[in-house]
């Protein structure tokens, strides 16, 4: 991440720290230049509902990549990820060796240059609804009125590959009164929490920059069609079948990036999948980007979303990131009161505990 008047190092790394990369690149080279993709399948492979990757600067044939796991993306393109904890770190050409590498923006370390700058959407047409685009560069204004939709119907989480494959339920809460209501669900559409995180763990997890998830409680989480090991109840029992390799669980691996946490992704694929706390046994984290929801990405018929709010802006707060997202946060907000969606109740609630 050193400096000098005329070069930057950048330095691309994994969530676990078993492989790193890193190139000086001029100054006069930045910043990278890259697309946000919306396909399906970027989405699907990594859990978020975007991906960027730009050209390294590095020339593939001095790239010691062969301690990456490689997932074929399509006929033309590998994912070079880490088989210890997902994180993706390139698209690689499969049939092209010679050609540069496309690292992941997410797996890129801060540093104080303006490092990249994403030029287009592309495959917007894929998310049905515009997904990560109206918080990014407000390409699209789609007039979808579903965000105050109450449909339970269950939800299919798939990854790219589809070897995690399991059904959200999302469960009912209309009989539940309203101060016994899970802390995740809004009170009024009682929908559950979907949200926008920026910590550094989460980044890597997805090789993304701004990493969006859902919450639900474990015992929505279903397996597609009827098995002899019922779906577990418990943090604690999902990976005990994980670690037991129950052919139930398909694909799912989980990567322990502390000692009470655990980020589940497909070992096969690696995308990211869930993220799950030891101290709150019945609860998950949903990567919205495995959602098949019938509406689209951003799922609005099913996520109650708190626009305008990135948790753990701090984790970026001396790198070129951290201007990238406190925009990304305002065309959120901004695209939130265009459309006349009302604030969440989770910053109601945030507001008047600080006016406290």
């Amino acid at each position: 991440m050193a400096a000098n008047d005329t070069s930057i190092e950048l330095t691309a790394r994994c969530l676990c720290k078993a492989h790193n990369f890193s190139t000086h690149v001029p100054i006069s080279k930045l910043p990278l230049l890259t697309s946000a993709c919306h396909c399906d399948s970027c989405r699907h492979l990594t859990g978020a509902l975007y991906t960027c990757d730009a050209h390294w600067p590095k020339p593939r044939a001095k790239v010691d990549v062969t301690k990456l796991s490689v997932f074929r993306f399509s006929s033309n393109y590998d994912v070079l990820f880490c088989g210890t904890c997902s994180t993706p770190m390139f698209f690689a050409k499969s049939q092209k060796p010679d050609e540069e590498l496309g690292v992941f923006s997410g797996t890129i370390d801060s540093v104080d240059a303006d490092v990249l700058k994403i030029t287009h959407h592309i495959f917007v047409g894929d998310t049905k609804d515009g997904g990560a685009t109206m918080w990014m560069r407000r390409l699209n204004n789609n007039e979808s009125e579903a965000y105050h939709s109450k449909t339970k119907d269950p939800v299919s989480i798939q990854c790219k590959c589809k070897g995690v494959n399991f059904v959200w339920n999302r469960g009912d809460y209309s009989a539940t009164k309203k101060e016994d209501l899970p802390e995740f669900i809004d009170p009024t559409t009682l929908k559950p929490f979907a949200g926008f995180c920026a910590c550094n763990s989460c980044r890597l997890f997805a090789g993304t920059d701004v990493w969006t998830y859902a919450l639900s409680e474990l015992k929505h989480i279903s397996f597609p069609s009827p098995s002899s090991t019922p779906f577990p109840e418990s943090t604690l029992g999902l990976k005990a079948l994980v670690d037991a390799k129950d052919p139930s669980i398909g694909t799912l691996a989980y990567y322990a990036s502390s000692p009470k946490v655990q980020r589940y992704f497909c070992s096969r694929c690696s995308a990211s999948v869930f993220y799950v706390v030891d101290d709150r046994p019945g609860l998950i984290d949903v990567a919205v980007g495995l959602l098949r929801a019938a509406d689209g990405a951003r799922a609005e018929r099913i996520l109650s979303w708190d626009y305008g709010y990135m948790s753990h802006m701090e984790d970026a707060a001396d790198g070129w990131r951290h201007s990238f997202l406190v925009r990304v946060a305002k065309e959120c907000e901004d695209w939130r009161v265009d459309r006349g969606y009302p604030e969440s109740w989770r910053r109601t609630s945030r507001e008047a505990k600080s006016k406290q």
